[in-house]
């Protein structure tokens, strides 16, 4: 099986967060991203896969299920329009990519135990750089997808499947508004643990990172999550 939801990395968890001495240019610019910039969402995923081999878990110990089906899944989330990067000035600060489409080979009941009829919006692939680690980007940019979501398509919910074994990243989506919500039925899918947050929670941040979307490569919102 093969699908994005195995990309997906990692806030850090609250006692290993460190603020880093560089200063943010706020608020950070997010750009729907194009086929070009495969080369910087990967340097992402791999910054993160590098940091992961530090911490207690596999997550991204390899590529899954190797690395031809990993960039193919890249390429695909940007050719599609699906993926969106943080600018910090001509830094990368991080990445998301989504889609209204569920993939039923991950989000399946009986071991899912959401309800799939109601509308939601799928993350995958979010990465924050270490250079922005602990500043919470990670969880606005969550929070921004979901309320784009519920403004444009009417989605419910904001949904992501989680590496099965890092459990500091299941308590970190916990303690930021996700229930859990079952599992995928393929046990040998590496990040099966399913969690979703209701998007009538989310309300916009105090103190914003992310400015509105640039122009310069985006389409509206609607024509993005309908797509």
């Amino acid at each position: 099986m093969s699908t994005p939801g195995a990309d997906h990395a990692v806030p850090v968890s609250s006692r290993t967060r460190r603020v880093p001495s560089r200063t943010v240019t706020l608020p950070m610019r997010i750009v729907l991203a194009a086929t070009e910039d495969f080369g910087t969402v990967l340097g992402l995923i791999d910054e993160a896969a590098a940091w992961l081999r530090t911490r207690d878990t596999n997550q991204w110990a390899n590529p899954w299920p190797d690395r031809e089906a990993r960039d193919a899944r890249v390429r695909r989330g940007l050719a599609g329009e699906k993926t969106w990067i943080v600018w910090d000035g001509d830094i990368a600060a991080a990445t998301v990519t989504l889609t209204p489409r569920l993939n039923p080979k991950v989000w399946s009941r009986p071991a899912c135990t959401c309800d799939l009829s109601e509308r939601a919006i799928y993350a995958h692939r979010l990465i924050t750089a270490r250079s922005h680690a602990g500043r919470g980007l990670g969880a606005q940019l969550i929070d921004w997808a979901g309320l784009r979501a519920r403004s444009d398509y009417g989605a419910r919910w904001i949904r992501i499947d989680v590496w099965s074994t890092n459990t500091a990243l299941h308590r970190y989506y916990l303690s930021t508004g996700f229930e859990a919500c079952g599992t995928c039925a393929d046990g040998a899918y590496p990040s099966g643990r399913l969690f979703q947050k209701r998007t009538a929670r989310i309300e916009a941040a105090d103190t914003p990172l992310l400015g509105q979307p640039s122009p310069a490569r985006a389409r509206s919102a609607q024509e993005l999550v309908l797509a």
